[in-house]
């Protein structure tokens, strides 16, 4: 059978919505151009003739049931993702449709587990939260390095960012996200009221690099699968004082797919023992390559390929491998281990 080829973009005439939107229509899927700015809307539409145009409020679950009607799937792109993420996914499950965001925050991320995981499965829909540069591309390459290992001592993600010029949405979700920052140590979830430093030595051409604790969706999702009783993630010094400088300005367009120069690189250690296995992933803008990743798993979910239903994170609903094998070399560059 042929699949639906509509999937909604909720929050499509984001920053990062619009990638998203891109992707799809590269892929051959139709977009339904959604969110809760009707203006912004409109003017997105001038750009894509021909396509549905449907406002909504997550304060409304009439207009929420019309923007997803006829959709196979639902990609919310709109932050903050605490305050967007459970009336949408309420709407997915009316709808009976596939759901997927992009946040990176670790509330809204454990929400959805707690929430809404017996109702998907019920309701025979997948719901992948965090499926983006932070949360999904680490937990792809975490699963990808555990392997045949049925549980590790430690996985610890690393992020190195040449720059971080952050989003209005960015910092909006910002001044929202105030909840506590959790790590998950001794198998459990702990509050980080002090983030460590530490040094990490990265592949060329970030090489040796001072970092700090970091708190994002990457805590949650890869805990909630891969059996380890620490999981860590830190980030180098340089684009965490970016984001904290309210000087720093947006990101801006390098060429004409819209990509800002900013390079990146994320590279993931699993331990057990003495023995240590590594996956890395590097490419170009991390608002950018959250389109190819969250699009690669929608049209894996509206076409079958999950691997079971209800609340999963990145690697427990797709095939890590298959996933990141298929973002290459278009926008990644990887190194598997």
């Amino acid at each position: 059978m042929t699949p639906n080829r509509m999937i909604a973009v909720f929050g499509a005439y984001g920053h990062t919505g619009r990638f998203v939107v891109s992707e799809l229509r590269k892929g051959g899927w139709t977009p339904i151009l959604s969110g809760r700015d009707a203006g912004k809307l409109d003017k997105l539409g001038e750009t894509y003739a021909g396509l549905d145009i449907r406002a909504a409020s997550t304060d409304s679950p009439t207009s929420l049931d019309r923007a997803l009607e006829g959709a196979a799937a639902v990609i919310n792109c709109a932050g903050p993702f605490v305050d967007t993420a459970p009336a949408l996914i309420e709407a997915a499950l009316r709808a009976r449709i596939h759901y997927l965001d992009v946040t990176a925050e670790q509330q809204a991320v454990l929400a959805a587990f707690e929430r809404f995981d017996a109702r998907a499965r019920e309701a025979g829909i997948v719901v992948v939260p965090a499926m983006a540069f932070y949360g999904g591309l680490a937990d792809l390459l975490a699963t990808t390095a555990m392997g045949d290992w049925a549980e590790a001592d430690e996985i610890s993600v690393a992020y190195a960012l040449d720059s971080w010029r952050p989003t209005l949405g960015t910092r909006l979700t910002g001044q929202r996200n105030t909840g506590p920052r959790f790590v998950f140590s001794k198998n459990k979830l702990e509050v980080l009221a002090d983030p460590p430093r530490h040094s990490w030595t990265f592949p060329a051409p970030f090489g040796v690099q001072e970092m700090t604790g970091l708190c994002l969706s990457e805590i949650i999702t890869i805990s909630s699968h891969l059996r380890a009783p620490e999981v860590h993630a830190s980030m180098n010094l340089a684009p965490i004082g970016d984001l904290h400088d309210q000087a720093t300005p947006p990101p801006t367009a390098a060429d004409e797919s819209g990509r800002s120069p900013q390079i990146f690189l994320v590279e993931v250690r699993a331990r057990k023992g003495f023995a240590e296995r590594r996956a890395w992933a590097s490419g170009r803008d991390i608002y950018a390559i959250t389109a190819p990743i969250v699009v690669e798993a929608a049209q894996r979910a509206v076409t079958g390929f999950t691997k079971r239903h209800g609340v999963a994170a990145a690697g427990e609903a797709c095939d890590a491998r298959e996933v990141l094998d298929a973002l290459c070399p278009a926008h990644l560059a990887l190194d598997l281990g």
